[in-house]
């Protein structure tokens, strides 16, 4: 019998207890002040004890992302080979380490048969610190074998020693990495040099990488030109096996000259 008179108010549009007085029924009413009015009367709410701070785990913690250093002046790259590799490893200056904290140096001796390049370490790599690493470097080694060499005849190195953001890299910093890039090769004085992906491809040589399909380039370096192929990347090979037939096309260039 209940239920029945409030489905009938509730059908008529009465569905909240009314009063003789007004009251806003928007207003909500303090909670506190509800607690207060049943305390008794110059009673004091004790005060709430202080929360104490607890610290992270430190995997929790916010860090700071790397800041890019202010300056005006062209960084001075070192002219002699030990310094030079001393001041990739260690030196706040070098081109693009404002990326990331991450480096992956480059592998090999002065003079080698061939000089490998990337623009800059695939994560992988990043996570290792070893450069061309995992399957891509299995693949890698098999492309180097097909053309008679094996790492021990190659000197490995990436344009950048860490990674950009989604590995895509701003048109401010492109100056300098290639300028960094040519005084590398010009250091290391490789007889041959391949280029791996797209990127370096065009900033090396200002060719698109399809467009160096099948043809020997050259890297302009101030004192000549260095014999150059470019090929995807052996990243890209693993997820684009297509692929690898373009990269014969360029790689079987280097059968005749190494």
């Amino acid at each position: 019998m209940a239920y029945s008179y409030i489905h009938w108010w509730s059908l008529a549009g009465v569905d909240a207890l009314v009063g003789e007085s007004p009251a806003g029924w928007l207003d909500a009413r303090p909670v506190n002040k509800a607690l207060n009015d049943n305390a008794p009367p110059n009673s004091q709410a004790a005060p709430a004890p202080e929360a104490t701070p607890v610290a992270l785990p430190e995997i929790l913690q916010k860090k700071s992302a790397p800041t890019e250093k202010a300056t005006n002046e062209p960084v001075v790259f070192p002219s002699t080979w030990p310094e030079f590799q001393q001041w990739l490893a260690s030196d706040d200056h070098v081109p693009g380490t404002h990326w990331d904290g991450n480096r992956v140096l480059p592998v090999g001796q002065v003079g080698a048969k061939l000089m490998v390049i990337a623009a800059w370490p695939e994560p992988e790599c990043q996570q290792t610190g070893a450069l061309y690493c995992g399957d891509m470097g299995l693949l890698l080694d098999r492309m180097l074998r097909a053309i008679g060499l094996t790492r021990d005849d190659c000197y490995l190195a990436t344009m950048a020693i860490t990674r950009p953001a989604g590995g895509r890299c701003s048109a401010r910093d492109l100056p300098e990495l290639e300028r960094l890039m040519r005084h590398h090769i010009q250091l290391a004085r490789p007889q041959h040099i391949l280029l791996l992906g797209p990127d370096i491809t065009r900033i090396m040589t200002q060719h698109s990488l399809t467009a160096a399909r099948g043809k020997t380039l050259e890297v302009c370096i101030n004192d000549g030109n260095i014999a150059t192929v470019a090929v995807p990347h052996p990243a890209i090979l693993l997820n684009r096996p297509a692929q690898k037939a373009a990269a014969w096309d360029s790689l079987k260039l280097f059968s005749d000259r190494i």
